[in-house]
């Protein structure tokens, strides 16, 4: 796609703080522009993957949702303000409620607090029934998923003011205003806890650490440096959010890098050029990324090295991948999850959800892979 039909200027957050998605700045609605799709190829399967269940949750209207796993159950939200809590297993709906507005961000959840993005840039609190506890106004629009941890409700508004919320009452613990470039992809760069600590994608390709308890910095990191002359050649931004894995925490950046970072200090252990504008998966071998043409790549979790990677999905939008057993998925526009070998990328098998683009990061859940589309289908795909 395009740069210019999905950009944010600072000086137009006011104008759309509260409103509906606006479809010409959205990278995550409708078929890519521009280049072609590569055409899928038959194929035969030699992995057995099957739908173990699927549920209606609504659509995500341009938004990201991504399920929550918790102990042995899934929490998924939709735009239209359904929130709804099953078993991983089998899509058991234990209950389904409506949140009262619509949802703009979501799912947060620690397994004692569910948390989601409202309209207008509202921030609301159910506990694990279901029922409402609390909610508080944000200074704008949220995109990205708030978090929950340590007693703290992290939540990051489109302005880029970051805050802290006592969890159990809603009490604004503490602020972190963060300063915005000029110009920033309308995405949904997200936030991991990790320990005592909150990692925290930043527009302008930035990762930050943050201390639960008090919001102050641990450290900040360049992943994306901005390059070019122009405004529009100089925009970077976090892809999905970042995912920690054992003292490593790795990221993309679109027009910039991926790379993996010490936990505790945020220094480099290795960045290699990529741009991309969706997560990464992380396991203890590989780093897996999307770039924005659609190959998806593998790195040598290590030392950064390329161990291969896989152009025949070119331009079908791929979503953040997920590392399960010996094999990564990834899924595309028109809701089909690829799963490729984690060893050297040839294709696997395929599965297909509902014809529209996988949204969010996917989860494991025991043998299933729970994967979200912009039509509202929550989909758990076994593997067999």
């Amino acid at each position: 796609m395009r740069i210019s039909r999905k950009l944010v200027g600072v000086g137009v957050l006011a104008l759309m703080t509260g409103c509906s998605t606006i479809s010409s700045l959205n990278p995550f609605s409708g078929k890519p522009k521009g280049d072609q799709p590569a055409k899928l190829v038959e194929l035969k399967a030699s992995m057995a993957v099957r739908t173990a269940w699927k549920l209606d949750i609504g659509k995500a209207r341009g938004y990201q949702f991504s399920p929550a796993l918790t102990g042995n159950t899934v929490v998924v939200a939709g735009a239209d303000g359904d929130i709804a809590r099953v078993e991983a297993a089998n899509g058991r709906q234990l209950w389904k409620i409506k949140a009262g507005t619509d949802l703009t961000a979501g799912v947060g959840t620690d397994g004692n607090l569910i948390v989601v993005g409202g309209a207008d840039g509202m921030l609301l609190a159910f506990d694990m029934d279901g029922k409402a506890l609390w909610k508080t106004q944000l200074s704008s629009e949220l995109l990205s998923a708030p978090v929950v941890g340590q007693g703290i409700v992290v939540a990051r508004s489109l302005d880029n003011r970051i805050v802290g919320f006592d969890a159990k009452t809603g009490e604004k613990k503490w602020t972190v205003q963060k300063v915005a470039p000029p110009l920033t992809l309308r995405i949904a760069p997200g936030m991991v806890i990790a320990g005592t600590d909150v990692i925290v994608a930043q527009p302008g390709g930035k990762l930050s650490s943050l201390i639960l308890a008090t919001g102050a910095p641990r450290w900040d990191v360049e992943v994306g440096v901005a390059r070019g002359t122009t405004e529009l050649e100089r925009v970077t931004d976090i892809g999905g959010a970042p995912t920690v894995f054992e003292n490593d925490v790795c990221a993309v950046s679109y027009q910039g890098r991926v790379g993996c970072f010490d936990l505790s200090t945020g220094s480099a252990r290795w960045t290699r050029e990529l741009s991309s504008e969706v997560g990464v998966a992380v396991d203890q071998r590989f780093v897996f990324a999307p770039d924005e043409k659609g190959a998806l790549n593998a790195f040598a979790r290590d030392t950064g090295a390329s161990s291969w990677k896989n152009d025949k999905l070119s331009f079908r939008r791929l979503s953040t991948p997920v590392s399960y057993g010996r094999a990564v998925a990834v899924g595309d526009y028109e809701g089909i999850v690829h799963f490729l070998s984690r060893e050297d990328g040839t294709f696997l098998a395929r599965a297909a959800t509902d014809g529209s683009p996988i949204v969010g990061s996917p989860v494991v859940a025991g043998s299933n892979l729970i994967f979200q589309t912009q039509n509202g289908t929550v989909a758990a795909i076994a593997v067999e």
